[in-house]
């Protein structure tokens, strides 16, 4: 066990008391920081809590409660102190969503381990490899309604506890890296982390996303699109999740026989049919007088098929990279990005440096990935 097991846990929920906390964040050269979202009980979903561990505490920020975290803000745009997050990109994503918040001088140890060759990536498999510490992580607790007030002691001892070790994990994990020359990789890659963004999906394609839309001919895809913008209505309304007013399938098997009734499709109970029905049968009547959708064209166009020559460059090239991979322990597609090996495959004398490269990657690998180009 390490000390931090024995760090204070105190839950925030006054703006006084955060603007303290986050002085006292200020002082320290990094912190660990976590969300909490209730995406299965809430629509839109909340930023339900943030989870801050420092050198001297834990602290459990309420924002539902508080309101207004400008402090918060503030410091997270900083770059005075670092940000240690465990699987970042889903948590940069949250934060900007919610607040527009900014977040730099971040470091993701998902990232860091990937680059010092271990495999269980997960918070509770690092916790347990590099400290000797088991985590509580039943998916019931992961799946918690982090929404509700109050929250049992159960759940903010869950909250606490995924940040309490990051800290000690990214020591661990930046001995690794120095010993591999790595830690300049892993700073790249976290750097990159810092410009991700919340994109909400676009209206008027979003249905296409549906599992199983793809099956569906035009007028079928003209019929889910009326019963998606139905759903998310719904959704709205209730404030709950989209698959609690109807699943996937359900509005695929509609699109699919928009003519057949609806009591004969399933996943529409009683219930659901009193309450529904109608608002299902118009959303169906709009599809099936819209004219049919059809499928817009891929963004990128479709590549060319490679020649005999190129198809043989591919696979040395390919050869190449997991040797590459195989040699340093690590993930191959860490190494080069295969967009970039496909360009080379097709045109060996393309530049090098594309916006998927990465500046470690050129300087580490570019003479060598040359020397394989020059093979023909």
């Amino acid at each position: 066990m390490t000390q931090q097991t024995l760090l204070p846990v105190e839950t925030i929920t006054s703006g006084d008391r955060l603007a303290a906390a986050v002085q006292a964040m200020r002082l320290e050269s990094a912190i660990a920081l976590d969300t909490e979202s209730n995406s299965f009980f809430r629509y839109p979903e909340q930023l339900c809590l943030v989870q801050v561990a420092t050198s001297r505490a834990v602290v459990i920020i309420d924002p539902i409660a508080i309101g207004e975290v400008a402090p918060l803000k503030e410091m997270l745009a900083s770059s005075a102190v670092q940000k240690v997050l465990h699987g970042a990109d889903y948590d940069v994503r949250s934060l900007d969503r919610a607040w527009g918040s900014r977040m730099t001088n971040l470091y993701d140890t998902n990232i860091a381990a990937r680059f010092a060759g271990m495999t269980q990536l997960g918070l509770a498999s690092l916790a347990e490899a590099l400290l000797g510490v088991k985590l509580n992580k039943e998916k019931r607790l992961q799946r918690a309604d982090w929404g509700r007030r109050p929250l049992s002691s159960e759940a903010l001892e869950y909250a606490a506890s995924d940040v309490r070790y990051l800290l000690a994990i990214r020591d661990r994990l930046e001995e690794r890296l120095r010993l591999l020359g790595r830690t300049g990789w892993v700073a790249e890659e976290c750097a990159r982390l810092e410009g991700v963004r919340y994109e909400p999906p676009d209206p008027t394609t979003a249905f296409l996303s549906v599992k199983g839309s793809r099956d569906l001919n035009p007028r079928g895809l003209a019929v889910l699109r009326a019963l998606h913008a139905f759903r998310e209505r719904e959704a709205l309304r209730r404030g709950r999740p989209p698959f609690h007013v109807l699943g996937d399938a359900t509005l695929v098997l509609l699109a699919a026989r928009p003519e057949a009734t609806l009591a004969e499709t399933p996943g529409l109970s009683p219930a659901v049919l009193q309450r529904l029905g109608h608002s299902l049968q118009e959303a169906i009547r709009e599809g099936m007088s819209a004219p049919p959708f059809h499928k817009p064209p891929a963004s990128r166009p479709r590549e060319e098929r490679h020649t005999q020559q190129q198809m043989v460059r591919s696979q040395k090239l390919k050869a190449w990279r997991s040797a590459l991979g195989e040699r340093l322990s690590m993930d191959p597609s860490l190494l080069w990005p295969m967009a970039s090996l496909q360009q080379l495959a097709r045109e060996p004398g393309a530049e090098l440096a594309a916006p998927e490269v990465r500046v470690w990657q050129r300087q580490e690998f570019e003479e060598s990935l040359r020397a394989v180009l020059a093979e023909g």
